[in-house]
């Protein structure tokens, strides 16, 4: 038995109504917020209760810039969540995280903030949970092939549930069929239509 808590996985991510996380290319554009007012107080509450998963970019622009961690100190990502802050010229879009990139193809030394992992993520996901340290836990920023395999070791999910079918696209958990239960901890309703939704392994 551990002297200590052992840090958890959390997946935190953005679903549609079928499930979906991005559409068939990637695309997130097109997740309903809201109109102005409902969509700033959705995103200010957000923001304040997991502000680490604002980009770095962005933090300043929404009052985070000096903002401390309140749930994680590590990211975990696959390339297809990576790429589009690549894509823009953003090597290290989470510079206030300890960030790790599986992929199999990207170049490590892609950005000296980043570690590339090529190999299997569960060893790497163990590894970062039998850590000692700040006490926060390890965010699985995404993608669903990625979390798809860590499925084994997630260990709690937030999910911000929006009101829209995409149709087709990335599903949340794209792996073998591996029934895991999980219990609701906390939902809140939002007036913009979005629910979010915090579950715990059973």
């Amino acid at each position: 038995m551990w002297s200590y808590l052992m840090r958890k996985l959390v997946y935190y991510v953005a679903v549609t109504l079928d499930g979906r996380i991005a559409g068939p290319g990637g695309e997130y554009d097109f997740f309903p917020a809201g109109d102005e007012q409902q969509t700033a107080a959705y995103s200010a509450w957000t923001n304040t209760l997991y502000p680490e998963t604002v980009p770095t970019a962005y933090r300043a622009a929404v009052g985070l810039a000096d903002a401390p961690n309140r749930h994680f100190d590590t990211v975990v990502m696959g390339l297809g969540t990576y790429r589009p802050a690549l894509d823009n010229g953003i090597t290290s879009p989470y510079a206030h995280l300890r960030q790790y990139v599986v992929s199999s193809t990207l170049e490590s030394d892609t950005d000296p903030a980043v570690t590339v992992v090529p190999g299997d993520p569960l060893a790497l996901v163990r590894e970062l949970k039998q850590e000692e340290g700040t006490g926060l836990d390890v965010w699985l920023c995404g993608g669903g092939k990625l979390a798809g395999t860590l499925l084994p070791e997630i260990d709690e999910l937030v999910i911000k549930n929006y009101p829209v079918a995409a149709g087709a696209g990335v599903p949340a958990f794209d792996g073998a069929f591996d029934p895991t239960v999980f219990d609701v901890a906390e939902r809140t309703a939002f007036p913009n239509g979005v629910t979010l939704t915090h579950l715990i392994r059973r």
